[in-house]
């Protein structure tokens, strides 16, 4: 097992795509150990991990994202949220995170959002004298909203490997993201007020209201799924379909921006997505599989339990972990590894499934933005043509406030929980 764990180890760091990884760890494993015998139940391992009809809504919910966005649905969004916030000192910075925060409700990836706004953020941004560095970090960080506000592919994974509602973690993650946002949106305001950025004339009242008009049809959507999900409607992947159904209404009808001839490449766009995070989510199965054989998930459960019985400490040594994890893991992987490790442990220190699957799946995200293997960073630092070195130093200031924001979230489980229970 100490050989299969140092392969692991070193193809993280030679940045082989995760996918393969999880693969080749496993499969060296069981050559390494003798237990040939394995290798004819590897397959069915790989499909097993894919039969749940809630992973069907992440495919879906990527096709909806791809029509709204094709749809003209982003520059509708970045419109209102210039309208609303383009005025104040720093107004561009203020509108990228606006913008990923209106954008998450549609998306749910945070590397979609990442590689879709450092094309059109960036460049704007350098334009009104904010340096590059600034812009791609700013953009990067916004980024992290898309996983945590509804609808999140990392909670509808949590949602089926833990068997928690994905209804209610839908719900849970609105409050975090709004906090998140709001750390941002202040940091910006200090700097601002450091760097004496310039202001812009404020929009006037019939602008702002014929742009909130413009993006009504957008804004319904995750409206419409949550209502729908919670009031038994449909279920989550039923609520992707209709997504995608209204996105095309949208696209259609209202903006009339999205045409037969680009439903090819949507479909193709969709595809590609889903395959890359299918394999990733067969592969991370296999993985965990290895894991179990060799008992690993009992042994860290027995010696985490031994080490606090208090549910503040056991809590920040999760914190700890998970942020270590997400420095050198897929977001998503580690969730399918990690999820049945800790989900019986959680219930020994009476911490809810619902919190605590917020608390992994924003420690994950904030893993996209750190060294070594931070695909978020990697993503802006190439689209936004920035220097990983000059990157990683902008953005630290966001990760810092990140992680202030995840302790509150944290240690304030009413906060999260308040949504999920007036609501049921």
């Amino acid at each position: 097992m100490t050989i299969a764990l140092l392969i692991f180890i070193i193809l993280l760091l030679l940045q082989v795509p995760i996918a393969f990884v999880l693969g080749i760890t496993t499969i060296l494993y069981i050559l390494l150990t003798g237990n040939t015998g394995l290798l004819s139940t590897a397959p069915q391992r790989l499909y097993s991990g894919l039969e749940s009809y809630g992973l069907l809504a992440i495919p879906l919910f990527m096709m909806a994202g791809e029509l709204m966005n094709s749809g003209g649905i982003t520059k509708r969004l970045i419109r209102f949220a210039t309208t609303l916030v383009g005025h104040f000192k720093g107004g561009l910075a203020y509108v990228n995170v606006v913008s990923n925060m209106l954008l998450a409700s549609i998306i749910g990836s945070a590397t979609a959002q990442i590689a879709m706004m450092s094309k059109i953020m960036v460049p704007s941004m350098e334009k009104e004298g904010y340096s590059r560095e600034f812009s791609a970090s700013t953009t990067a960080a916004a980024g992290l909203l898309g996983p945590i506000i509804p609808p999140s592919m990392l909670f509808i994974i949590y949602g089926v490997s833990s068997g928690a509602s994905i209804g209610s973690m839908f719900l849970a993650g609105i409050m975090p993201g709004i906090l998140l946002g709001i750390a941002f949106i202040l940091l910006i305001a200090y700097t601002g007020y450091k760097q004496k950025w310039q202001t812009h004339e404020r929009a006037k009242i019939s602008v702002m209201f014929q742009s909130f008009l413009n993006v009504i049809p957008a804004l319904l959507v995750p409206f419409i799924i949550i209502v729908g999900i919670l009031s038994g409607v449909f279920t989550p992947t039923e609520s992707a379909a209709f997504a995608c159904v209204v996105a095309l209404v949208v696209g259609f009808f209202i903006y009339k921006e999205l045409k037969i001839k680009d439903l090819p490449t949507i479909m193709i766009n969709t595809a590609i997505s889903s395959a890359i995070i299918t394999m990733l989510i067969a592969m991370a199965n296999l993985f965990g599989w290895m894991l179990s054989f060799e008992r690993i998930p009992q042994t860290i459960a027995s010696w985490m339990t031994s080490l606090t019985e208090n549910p503040f400490l056991f809590l920040l040594l999760v914190n700890i972990f998970l942020l270590i994890v997400g420095m050198f893991m897929d977001g998503i992987a580690a969730l399918i590894i990690l999820v049945p490790i800790f989900t019986p442990i959680i219930a020994n220190y009476g911490i809810d499934p619902i919190h605590f699957g917020v608390i992994i799946c924003i420690n994950l995200t904030i893993g996209l933005l750190t060294p070594p293997v931070g695909a978020g960073l990697y993503l802006a630092s190439s689209l936004g043509n920035v220097k990983l070195e000059a990157l990683t130093k902008a953005i630290l200031p966001f990760l810092v406030v990140s992680i202030i924001a995840l302790f509150i979230i944290t240690y304030w489980p009413q906060m999260v929980l308040w949504l999920p229970n007036i609501i049921k």
